[in-house]
């Protein structure tokens, strides 16, 4: 084959996988992304592989390119021009755990730019959940990091080459490379205070945690709002958000806040915004944290809705947290524009007391639990009262890729939720969409039952290489409903795509029906199509009911070419 050959079958490669979703379905991507294996290179192409524990099944595509040599390299032209480039790589861990520093020379038309400082500081866990930082415990997982660089000038058709250093390291794997137009910076808005008046200087030398409370005080007592120019400010502890305060930096690639890598263990010494109020506004940040473990006695970091409403999150992009937002009792809410990579839990959680939230256009990737969640758990978490009950809640536009754990998009309960127009792609450890009655949602002593009511919507939606292997436990479907605790009733499926299924297309499951409890009922699937299913797992369904479900569902309209039904008391109804 040719080089013209082998560039042209990579740039189609590349431009179908962009089509395999429909237009319009998942989040606005102002990126381009490059697939690492169809690249031009002197490395060796991994893939594809599903089972787990293993880097290949948490690539994109199951798929990466491993540069074991000094001066191995990937190497693609670009289709657009771009500003600043994403690097989703993988480096070994060090042998005792805590992972090494590596570097890649990043290359323009055979010219060398820079030198990439990379790290497996942050990757690594091992072991049975919640995971360790041990090798010896086995079960790798989070093999991926990212790293990040703007004010770069590529112009289209320019040659970008990444090359494997001379450094000791034994490789680097990549995944992909995301290439992205930035806009410029934001203007310092009207009526607001700048953090750099209070004695920040975005350096990132100086503790800013001080400056940035001390600015946030006197723009709450003055009617204005946070102005954060461009710049890195260190903070050590929480930044609490009464009602009415406003922060607004100069963009997500430009103003950034980041922890402290000494003080990371100590959980009230971390990057936390805390929304406590009313007429809140976030905008146009960064939050880097620098987590590398996972205890969920800790209380999460990243963003933090805590008994607020009528508050917007817009443009925010956090990674190296535990999670990148998560909220509770918390009502009347817009997450607009959002990016979360690389936590050690999930990237939106909607807990507690959750109502009317909407999330839209966000988008997550290597996340270490779901990608987006609705679970309107009882747990007060410091709030006695559920008013209003859980619920009206909205996951819009919004595209899933690439956890380590959990699910694409994934419904416990509450009255009235929405899934719409979402994309989940690469979900090798689960479900793309998981309506699940797993987790606590009811309190007999203090009344309260948070099980699905209403009517539980799930539309427009594409679920692409999903439904992988739940690592300590089974075979996950592309899209599962699970009837664990509670029985389910009222789910609306409609215009949803369940493509290449690592496992089974679609699931029906009901561990709770030794205890009463694995009933489903008035369940529509209207236009639901299901193509290529079990491409890593063998004998698998287009529809699979597994033996303990009870009730039944009604499929309208759909392309479902394989239903395996194992339970006697299951009843489907074709229309």
């Amino acid at each position: 084959m040719n080089s013209l050959t082998a560039r042209y079958l990579a740039v189609f490669s590349l431009a179908f996988i962009s089509f395999l979703a429909r237009a319009g379905v998942g989040a606005d991507t102002p990126w381009t992304t490059y697939e690492a294996e169809d690249m031009k290179t002197t490395g060796t192409v991994l893939g594809p592989k599903y089972a787990p524990y293993l880097v290949e099944t948490e690539s994109s595509g199951q798929k990466c390119v491993k540069m074991g040599n000094p001066g191995e390299y990937v190497e693609f032209t670009a289709q657009s021009s771009a500003s600043a480039m994403v690097v989703r790589y993988n480096l070994p861990d060090a042998p005792a755990g805590g992972g090494v520093d590596s570097s890649l020379n990043l290359y323009q038309n055979g010219k060398l730019l820079k030198t990439l400082p990379i790290t497996s500081r942050y990757s690594w866990l091992y072991g049975g959940y919640p995971f360790t930082n041990d090798p010896k415990d086995g079960k790798p997982r989070n093999f991926y990091n990212e790293f990040r660089l703007k004010d770069l000038v590529i112009a289209k058709g320019d040659v970008i080459r990444l090359e494997k250093t001379d450094d000791g390291v034994d490789y680097c794997i990549v995944d992909l490379v995301d290439l992205e137009a930035v806009p410029a910076p934001a203007a310092v808005p009207q009526n607001s205070l700048s953090i750099a008046q209070f004695g920040a200087d975005g350096t990132g030398q100086t503790d800013d945690t001080e400056a940035l409370r001390k600015c946030l005080a006197e723009s709450v007592r003055q009617g204005k709002s946070v102005w954060v120019p461009s710049g890195i400010y260190k903070l050590t502890g929480d930044i609490i958000l009464p009602s009415n305060a406003v922060i607004q930096g100069a963009g997500m690639w430009y103003t950034t806040f980041f922890g402290d890598r000494e003080l990371y263990r100590q959980a009230d010494r971390r990057v936390r915004f805390k929304l406590t109020g009313s007429n809140i506004h976030l905008a146009d940040f960064a939050i880097t944290g620098k987590l590398n473990y996972r205890n969920d006695s800790e209380p999460n970091d990243g963003v933090m809705g805590a008994g607020c409403d009528h508050c917007t999150i817009s443009r925010v992009w956090v990674e190296h947290t535990k999670v990148g937002m998560w909220f509770y009792n918390s009502t009347h809410m817009v997450v607009e524009g959002c990016r979360l990579r690389d936590t050690l839990a999930d990237g939106i959680n909607l807990c507690v007391g959750a109502h009317d939230v909407v999330v839209d256009n966000c988008s997550t990737r290597g996340t270490g639990d779901d990608c987006f969640a609705m679970w309107p758990t009882p747990s007060d978490q410091g709030f006695v009262e559920q008013e209003p009950l859980p619920g009206h809640n909205v996951f819009r536009h919004c595209t899933g890729q690439l956890p380590f754990l959990a699910n694409g998009g994934a419904i416990y309960g509450g009255a009235d939720n929405r899934m719409e127009d979402c994309l989940f792609t690469d979900i090798s450890p689960g479900c793309g969409i998981l309506l699940s009655t797993t987790f606590p949602t009811a309190d007999a002593d203090r009344k309260i039952d948070n099980n699905f009511s209403g009517t539980t919507v799930v539309r427009n939606c594409d679920l692409i290489r999903c439904g992988g292997f739940d690592h300590d436990w089974a075979w996950r479907p592309a899209f599962v409903l699970c009837l664990d605790r509670r029985s389910m009733s009222g789910i609306d499926i409609q215009n949803v795509n369940i493509q290449d299924s690592i496992s089974d297309g679609f699931g029906i499951v009901a561990p709770g029906s030794s205890k009463g409890q694995g009933t489903l009922s008035n369940v529509h699937l209207d236009n639901v199509k299901i193509s290529r299913y079990g491409i890593g797992a063998e004998s698998r369904h287009a529809m699979w009911v597994r033996e303990d479900a009870q009730g039944g569902l009604t499929v309208v309209n759909s392309s479902i070419p394989d239903i395996s039904n194992n339970s006697t008391n299951f009843t489907i109804v074709k229309q």
